[in-house]
C-alpha cells in the first residue's frame, strides 16, 4: 500500500503492556502510517513511557536481524518513514498523580528491567541517529501540533491510548488548529455502564486526568471543546470483551510460557517472541489473581477501531456507535474519574448494578414496553431546596458499542487473521471475532 493511501496517524500512549501490544499491532498495519508517538505518564512514568518505544523497536530490530523474511509483516519498522518520538505530558492537568505500576510494573512492561536485563535500552539507543525512529528533546504537545498543521487538513487520527492530557494541552495552546484539521480521534477510556478497572466507578486513563476528559468532552462552550462529530470513546464497555486468552499465547507462540516462576528464556524463540512473553509473565499472574486467565485488549481495540474508521468517513460495517451524555467526577474521594450518567433521562443507559440481559427478559415476560438498552421506568426526580433550572441538552460524545456480545478480537500472533474459533470472556463463541497474529514467529 502507498504512503498515500494510509491514515497518518499520530499514536498518543503511556506504554503499559497493552499499549505495546497496541503498537505492535500499528506497527505491522499497512493501513496505517506513523507519523509519531507522543508518550505521556499513566501507567508509568514518562521516562518509563520514552523507554518503552525504544524497547520494542530494539526488539523488532534483534527480530529481523535474526528472520530477515519477517520484517515484511511489519510494514512501519521502516529505515524510509522514521516515527517522531517525543516526550509529552509528565502529570495530569490538576490534582494528584497517580499511576498503574501495581499492574504494568514500575517500568511499565512488567518488571522485565530487572527479570529480563538483556531486553534494556543503552545509552548509545538514546542518541538522535536511531535508524527507525526520529528522536526530538521538542514537547510532544508541539510535535503534534506541527503534523496537524502541516499535513492534510482531516487526514489525520489522533490515536489516544493513554490520559488525555497531552490532548488537552495541545487544545489549551491551539485549539482553533485541531478544530479545523484534525480528521479523527479514537479514544480508549472511560466506563459507562460497566464497572471500571481502577475503582469500583472509574477506568484508568479516565482517572489518571479527568480535568483534561472535562475540558476536552465536556465543555460548556461547545465551540471551545473537541469536534465531537470526529471524536470517536471506546470504554471498558466495548474493549473488555476483547482478550488475549493466555492459554491461546501458549499454544500458538510460545509453548514455554508461564509466569515469573519460570521466566522467559532467549534461546530457542525467536527475539520477538522472548520480548512479548517476557512482559505477559507478569501480566498473567495479576490476572489470575482477578480470576482471568487472559490479558484483556483494551488499546488494541483503539488501534483497530482507527484501522477501520479513517478519517471523513461514516463508521464502518460492523461498528457502531451511539451518543451518550455524561459528566466526569474529578475529585470525589471514592469517584474519581468516574462517568456520571443521569439513569433518569438517558434512554441509551441501563440501571448500573443489573443484568442486561436478565432484566430485558423479566420486562417480556412481563409485558412491559422497554426499548433495546433497558426499562424506560425511572423514579421522579426529588429535587432539593430550589426547583430545577433548565439547561441545554448536551451534545453527546460518540462512543463505539458492540455488535453483539460475541464480537471479539482475539490478538495472538501474524499480520494475516487466524482462523479459529474462541470464546471471549462471557463464554460465547465468537459469531465474526478476528483473531491477529503479531509475532514474527509462529510455533502453530
Amino acid at each position: 500500500m502507498s504512503r498515500q493511501h494510509k491514515i497518518p496517524v499520530i499514536i498518543d500512549t503511556d506504554p503499559g503492556v497493552d499499549d505495546i501490544v497496541a503498537i505492535l499491532l500499528a506497527l505491522a498495519s499497512p493501513e496505517l502510517d506513523i507519523l509519531a508517538f507522543i508518550v505521556s505518564f499513566g501507567n508509568t512514568d514518562l521516562d518509563a513511557s520514552y523507554s518503552n518505544i525504544l524497547k520494542v523497536y530494539k526488539a523488532l530490530a534483534r527480530e529481523f536481524d535474526e528472520n530477515p523474511a519477517h520484517q515484511e509483516r511489519f510494514p512501519n519498522f521502516s529505515r524510509s518513514a522514521k516515527p517522531i518520538l517525543a516526550r509529552g505530558s509528565s502529570a495530569p492537568l490538576e490534582g494528584h498523580l497517580h499511576s498503574a505500576q501495581y499492574f504494568h510494573g514500575r517500568d511499565g512492561l512488567g518488571g522485565i528491567s530487572e527479570r529480563h536485563p538483556d531486553l534494556n535500552i543503552t545509552e548509545a539507543s538514546l542518541t538522535k541517529d536511531h535508524p527507525q525512529l526520529t528522536l526530538t528533546d521538542k514537547p510532544g504537545v508541539d510535535v503534534a501540533l506541527e503534523l496537524i498543521r502541516e499535513n492534510p487538513s482531516r487526514s489525520i487520527t489522533y490515536i489516544a491510548l493513554g490520559p488525555l492530557t497531552n490532548l488537552a494541552c495541545m487544545m489549551q495552546k491551539d485549539g482553533d488548529l485541531i478544530r479545523a484539521k484534525i480528521g479523527r480521534i479514537v479514544c480508549m477510556g472511560g466506563a459507562l455502564d460497566v464497572p471500571g478497572n481502577t475503582s469500583p466507578v472509574a477506568e484508568f486513563n479516565f482517572f489518571a486526568d479527568p480535568y483534561a476528559v472535562k475540558d476536552l468532552l465536556l465543555s460548556t462552550k461547545p465551540s471551545s471543546g473537541l469536534p465531537l462529530d470526529r471524536f470517536i470513546l471506546l470504554p471498558l464497555d466495548i474493549t473488555t470483551y476483547h482478550e488475549l486468552p493466555f492459554p491461546t499465547y501458549q499454544r500458538k507462540v510460545d509453548p514455554s510460557f508461564d509466569s515469573c516462576l519460570s521466566p522467559s528464556l532467549a534461546a530457542g524463540k525467536s527475539p520477538l517472541v522472548h520480548f512479548t512473553s517476557s512482559f505477559l509473565e507478569r501480566t498473567r499472574e495479576i490476572m489470575l489473581k482477578f480470576g482471568k486467565d487472559a490479558m484483556e485488549l483494551h488499546d488494541i481495540v483503539a488501534v483497530w477501531c482507527a484501522i477501520e474508521n479513517p478519517p471523513g468517513r461514516e463508521v464502518s460495517a460492523g461498528w457502531k456507535t451511539r451518543s451518550r451524555v455524561f459528566d466526569i467526577e474529578r475529585t470525589g474521594e471514592l469517584t474519581r474519574g468516574m462517568l456520571v450518567v443521569d439513569r433518569r433521562e438517558d434512554d441509551s443507559a441501563y440501571a448500573p448494578g443489573a443484568n442486561r440481559a436478565e432484566v430485558q427478559a423479566e420486562l417480556e415476560r412481563a409485558n412491559l414496553p422497554h426499548g433495546v438498552w433497558e426499562s424506560t421506568a425511572v423514579p421522579a426526580q426529588v429535587e432539593t431546596e430550589q426547583e430545577p433550572t433548565g439547561q441545554p441538552a448536551a451534545p453527546g460524545v460518540l462512543c463505539a458499542v458492540l455488535k453483539s456480545p460475541a464480537n471479539a478480537l482475539i490478538i495472538t500472533h501474524s499480520a494475516q487473521p487466524v482462523a479459529e474459533s474462541s470464546q471471549n470472556g462471557t463464554g460465547m463463541p465468537k459469531e465474526d471475532g478476528h483473531v491477529y497474529d503479531l509475532a514474527a514467529q509462529s510455533n502453530s
